[in-house]
């Protein structure tokens, strides 16, 4: 046994006594009772609350050497009323990836929301370095497939190219469009070799695609950029861009994706595609994961 191993069952051990003990009854449902003397909820409140069992609870607070799943991390941290921080520690301190990573990004601002929108009909879109799409303006929306109709776990770049038939009809460069993403990733990964989160997306992409599991054993590296892509939408054509990174931080970070119509046929046809979401939903604000 390691000392990381150990100093990090210790680590969330503290955490999920420190979150147990500022909650009080009354902020999950449940009475007080008279001969309350534990601050806060009681252990096998927390396992009832959380649905596993108390013995096991109480085994993860004295930083036992136990496996536990991403599927009861997701219902401790509920059961703790977590923010989108504490939750995020809390995965990584269990070295496991959250199956609903939905906390706001610190990248994507109220002003950047707002600049999604008022880049409309361009399509534009906020992605991390792992290629997950992070918020969305409606023209982007359907730009490829209807993305809001997706988990927020699908919502990446590489999930969708290697297992979303929309997304592949309408990529015309599919075959040189794989080994280009699955390049971007490898080298976005150098930095992350050890996080939960990124080892996952590949695991699941190995699982799901061939055509993945081969070209990810090339080790081929690929820095990011921008280049000119067609687009064949499924609702108003073949439409021409030019695909532009601005970057929010550092090279390997969250960035501003746009593409830009290069011609007069491409600038009608993302008018005529954010018509059509218009039509469908009505004025909506920027969407995000």
């Amino acid at each position: 046994m390691t000392a990381e191993p150990e100093t990090r069952r210790h680590e969330l051990a503290a955490f999920l006594r420190s979150r147990r003990e500022r909650i009080s009854p009354e902020q999950v449902g449940l009475p007080r009772g008279r001969r309350r003397r534990t601050p806060g909820l009681r252990r096998e409140e927390v396992a009832h609350l959380s649905a596993v069992g108390v013995t096991w609870y109480t085994w993860l607070e004295q930083a036992r050497d136990i496996q536990v799943s991403p599927q009861v991390l997701d219902a401790l941290a509920d059961a703790l009323l977590l923010d989108p921080t504490e939750r995020g520690h809390l995965f990584a301190l269990a070295g496991q990836a959250d199956p609903h990573p939905g906390a706001p990004c610190p990248a994507v601002t109220p002003a950047l929301r707002a600049l999604l929108e008022q880049l409309e009909p361009v399509p534009a879109a906020v992605q991390n370095s792992r290629f997950d799409f992070l918020a969305h303006n409606r023209t982007f929306g359907r730009l490829f497939c209807d993305l809001d109709a997706l988990p927020r776990e699908d919502r990446n770049s590489l999930w969708l190219a290697f297992t979303n038939e929309d997304f592949r009809a309408a990529a015309t460069d599919l075959p040189e469009l794989l080994p280009l993403l699955a390049g971007k990733l490898r080298a976005s990964m150098a930095e992350h070799l050890a996080e939960p989160a990124w080892k996952a997306l590949v695991r699941r992409l190995e699982a799901a695609s061939p055509e993945f599991r081969e070209i990810w054993a090339r080790h081929d590296v690929v820095a990011p950029g921008g280049r000119t892509k067609v687009i064949s939408n499924a609702h108003v054509g073949l439409l021409r861009f030019e695909h532009t990174n601005l970057w929010l931080g550092p090279a390997a970070g969250p960035h501003l994706v746009t593409y830009i119509p290069l011609d007069d046929e491409t600038r009608a046809g993302v008018e005529r595609l954010l018509a059509l979401v218009t039509g469908e939903h009505g004025p909506r604000a920027v969407l995000a994961v």
